[in-house]
């Protein structure tokens, strides 16, 4: 309803008038060009200190060899969690293309409001049955799983403790010594837990019966998303599942079968997936990545304040669908890059 039809619906004294908002609109105005010249000083600071992220836009599939707005040739991709290949298998993208024929593309809000799919379940049971647990609750994301569980100075656990008001203690990485001091000092409140990666961790070390939460993922080797909590039977209501379960990405995760397909494993058991390079300048990281897109290679730079001033780094992530040549072509485009910025002699 506008302003004029409210003032006609109305009796009005002879010396009232609706002028007096004109001022008030003007310093609302004013307020806002303040905040907007003071947000644009601060991102023009980001960009002079060579810490500005540009997004990039990829036009077509997750995989090893991605096309990236702005690049003429394919790219190599080396910042994907998809370690082993999953999200472009086949037989994954199948699944999820059966699952939205037969589910449809979503519940349209939260499990304990509109109900569960059967495709939740069954990749509830599986999992379940893979990490040996009596029972799992599927998440939106690992983000929403981890954020009320654990404190791994992931951004989960931030917001988690942050939300949920914990008292916080930080203990010195490493230090085994310090960490036996805060935890003596929070001995009435501590609540033990493991945090496993993948199924048999625990029984290779022989503490099964000791780790009674499991939080997992499938963003990283099945290649999709959402997370999942494993544990003793819980409901859904005391473990509510954070954001909305779409059906085509349960399908296509409960479509991955156990395969003996062992072709370049050998790059995830050189060392872990995650690899990192410290450049050491405050903005010599995204300066780094720019040139390494240039000769065809997709990393990701990380710099303040994701990680401390000066301590600017890349990351790259490697998958088993990624060939020998693949990896000496972003080994060759590191050296180059290298002595680029002159990190490397």
């Amino acid at each position: 309803m506008s302003l004029g039809k409210v003032a006609r619906g109305l009796v009005l004294p002879a010396r009232v008038a609706l002028r007096p908002a004109a001022p008030v609109l003007h310093r609302s105005y004013a307020a806002v060009s303040e905040a907007r010249a003071v947000l644009e000083s601060e991102l023009e600071g980001i960009r002079e200190a060579g810490t500005w992220k540009a997004e990039r836009i990829i036009t077509s599939k997750q995989g090893p060899q991605i096309n990236v707005e702005g690049s003429r040739s394919t790219i190599l991709n080396f910042c994907a969690n998809n370690y082993l290949g999953l999200s472009s298998h086949p037989e994954v993208v199948q699944a999820g293309i059966d699952a939205l024929n037969t589910h449809g593309a979503g519940l349209s809000s939260v499990r304990f409001i509109c109900g569960t799919q059967d495709l939740h379940k069954n990749l509830e049971q599986k999992l379940a049955e893979f990490h040996e647990r009596e029972d799992c609750i599927l998440y939106a994301s690992c983000f929403d799983a981890n954020a009320g569980l654990f404190e791994l100075n992931h951004a989960s656990i931030i917001d988690g403790i942050r939300l949920c008001r914990a008292k916080r203690l930080r203990y010195k990485h490493m230090d085994l010594r310090d960490l036996e001091t805060k935890l003596k000092e929070a001995q009435e409140s501590v609540i033990w837990l493991i945090n496993t990666e993948r199924s048999g961790t625990d029984e290779l070390l022989g503490v099964m019966d000791r780790v009674h939460i499991v939080n997992s993922t499938l963003g990283k080797a099945l290649g999709g998303a959402a997370g999942s909590a494993l544990g003793r039977t819980c409901s859904p209501t005391l473990c509510p599942p954070g954001g909305r379960l779409r059906p085509p990405g349960r399908g296509a995760a409960a479509g991955v079968q156990e395969q003996d397909d062992r072709r370049r494993l050998h790059h995830l058991r050189l060392g872990s997936p995650h690899l990192s390079r410290d450049a050491g300048r405050r903005s010599a990281g995204v300066s780094d990545v720019r040139s390494m897109l240039k000769l065809g290679i997709y990393v990701i730079g990380f710099s303040f304040p994701v990680v401390p001033k000066g301590k600017a780094r890349i990351r790259v992530q490697i998958s088993a669908a990624h060939t020998d040549q693949d990896i000496d072509q972003c080994v060759d485009a590191f050296i180059q890059t290298g002595r680029k910025h002159g990190v490397v002699s």
